[in-house]
């Protein structure tokens, strides 16, 4: 294995937690009074962190004041933080994909826009903790995808050159921000990317799945090497 390490997505790419995030919405609306979003709707709305998803959540006609925005961005993580974790459910071929990551003896790090706050436990939750060496959550650094900074943040705790880290995710925001790092990108089709699908012409592969990246990863580096 040529890559040096790896940064991996969180909400879908490792993991489907749309239903503990519908949830946590549902609570936050009916507590401040809103209307009900669809699960679809907030499968739209994820993408861009919590404070993001909250705003989406609340416009409907215009967009809500800072003092509203703040108050359910409070009530989100309340509820958010009872549920986190008690639906998401592991994508198929994630564990053999990390296992043969790990075995590889590449490191592997989680690169997400999620709050640390719920990233941990989630990861704890769910029993994928054990297989990474760090964490980047989207209050680590002061930008969050598609800004660069935390994947080269990644990249700079492991010693590691961006064109030698690939990242894999699921949506725009994690292509763009491999490419402005340096990095190539793969990504999974499965997943969130605001209600659109994520298009092969934008990434180095789109691979079925993290077993699936991690076979087309050898391939690619085997032809970037001659």
């Amino acid at each position: 294995m040529h890559f040096a390490s790896v940064t991996f997505d969180l909400d879908g790419t490792l993991l489907d937690t749309i239903a503990d995030l519908a949830e946590g919405c549902r609570r936050m609306l009916a507590e401040l009074g809103e209307p009900p979003r669809t699960v679809a709707e907030v499968h739209s709305f994820v993408g861009k962190g919590m404070a993001v998803l909250v705003e989406r959540c609340l416009t409907h006609a215009r967009l809500p004041t800072a003092e509203r925005l703040q108050a359910a961005i409070a009530s989100f993580r309340r509820h958010y933080a009872a549920v986190n974790g008690e639906q998401a459910q592991i994508y198929p071929g994630v564990i053999a994909g990390l296992q043969a990551w790990r075995d590889s003896g590449t490191r592997m790090a989680v690169v997400t826009n999620k709050p640390g706050e719920f990233t941990e436990a989630l990861l704890a939750r769910t029993g994928l903790a054990g297989y990474f060496d760090l964490v980047v959550s989207g209050d680590t650094t002061a930008h969050k995808k598609p800004h660069p900074e935390p994947i080269l943040h990644a990249c700079r705790l492991f010693g590691v050159r961006p064109d030698r880290n690939l990242h894999i995710g699921d949506s725009e925001n994690d292509v763009l921000a491999a490419r402005a790092a340096g990095c190539p990108a793969f990504c999974v089709p499965y997943g969130y990317n605001e209600g659109r699908p994520v298009d092969s012409a934008d990434c180095d592969a789109l691979v079925s799945d993290l077993l699936a990246a991690y076979r087309r990863a050898l391939i690619f580096q085997d032809l970037k090497t001659k």
